[in-house]
């Protein structure tokens, strides 16, 4: 889904958006299951007392307990060791790919020995394979071709359809592997870290979270957060557009290629050139934006204070290689971000003011920002 290209992308493309479409993406199913993860979420730091604790572990756990549900058809526990160390080696491999280590070894392969994060880059990713090999042997002795419980017996099961016909050029266990790695790295980095964001822009900007405050409990009250609110709610809306805005999750896109001749902008770039579209570019043009380098969640309303859809808005990409989970990640943010605001105001630790905290991010192919700790306190 990352870095293929030509047949075996739009094959694997293809299923997948199916299979997640089958496996609620989009629909009441799996907005139920975020719900009851945004229940155990907003429980947990509700046990910290609105003393001091780091976010990073629970908010990524929360968020990758809805892809696993779907690839897996389960839940971990935020504590489970085998859980946290999936996570790490997401983590871990996401921060690496962004170093000048690994764009070193990208430019000049035959330099790969001499670098110590590629190394680690390849062995996390040979852990995290061998991880979703044994998951598969188990789903195995348990597969039901007429009961399919998650993607993994999706893809196992039509596996075996092609097996039969003798022509199964795609649907192999490498594929399998990948796509599940893709499926996990990108359903749990991306919407963690703008949820992280988000949590830290609202202690820097407390005004702004006060007015989301006020409209969540104009439009919704007690009652838990849905889906459908999202259309009532256009400052809300608006301050989450603004933080993936200004988050910038994915500064420089993934890689693409041309698919024909081409010139841009009076430049000639030939077919199959490989091209780094930057969504930054977009982000913070100052031809578009008002404030590109400030959050400003006006930047998404008009002067009557509706929502305003903008054409320069495109965190997840553009074209046919847009985020598959688009309509998932939209989704998550809402309610948990809703969620969240709803039961608790979010402040900096003592000693610390609002001017203190950070919002430079972190290195990385992601930039989710630099680790902080807030304290949440339970709305009254």
């Amino acid at each position: 889904l990352v870095f293929s290209h030509g047949e075996n992308w739009k094959v694997m493309r293809r299923f997948t958006l199916s299979t997640l479409r089958n496996y609620g993406m989009g629909k009441r199913t799996i907005e139920d299951k975020i719900i009851e993860e945004c229940n155990v979420l907003t429980k947990t730091i509700k046990a910290n007392a609105g003393k001091p604790f780091e976010v990073q572990t629970v908010i990524t756990a929360a968020v990758s307990n809805i892809i696993v549900s779907i690839l897996l058809g389960k839940r971990y526990d935020y504590e489970d060791p085998t859980f946290l160390r999936l996570l790490k080696i997401i983590s871990e491999n996401v921060h690496l790919t962004g170093t000048p280590n690994i764009l070193l070894y990208n430019m000049f392969p035959m330099l790969g020995f001499l670098l110590g994060a590629r190394k680690k880059v390849t062995n996390n990713r040979k852990e995290f394979h061998d991880f979703l090999q044994t998951t598969f042997i188990e789903y195995l002795k348990n597969l039901d071709e007429n009961d399919p419980r998650n993607f993994i017996d999706s893809f196992l099961i039509r596996q075996r359809e092609e097996n039969k016909k003798m022509a199964n050029r795609y649907f192999h266990n490498e594929n399998l592997k990948t796509v599940s790695s893709n499926l996990f790295a990108a359903g749990t980095e991306t919407t963690g870290s703008t949820l992280r964001w988000a949590i830290l822009l609202m202690m820097k900007y407390p005004e702004i979270q006060s007015k989301v405050q006020e409209e969540i409990a104009k439009e919704i009250g007690v009652r838990q957060p849905r889906i459908e609110d999202r259309s009532k709610m256009p400052y809300t809306d608006a301050v989450i557009h603004e933080i993936q805005r200004f988050s910038d999750i994915v500064p420089t896109n993934l890689p693409h290629a041309t698919t024909k001749d081409i010139t841009f902008k009076g430049f000639f770039i030939p077919k199959g050139m490989q091209i780094v579209p930057l969504l930054s570019s977009v982000l913070r043009d100052e031809s578009q934006w008002e404030k590109p380098y400030q959050f400003y969640p006006e930047h998404f309303l008009d002067s009557e204070g509706k929502f305003v859809k903008r054409d320069a808005f495109m965190p997840f990409s553009a074209g046919r290689r847009i985020c598959a989970g688009e309509t998932l990640a939209k989704m998550e943010l809402f309610l948990f971000f809703t969620s969240l605001l709803q039961k608790f105001t979010f402040q900096p630790p003592p000693g610390i003011s609002k001017n203190d905290l950070n919002l430079m991010p972190a290195l990385g192919f992601t930039t989710p920002p630099m680790p902080y700790k807030t304290c949440a306190i339970p709305c009254s």
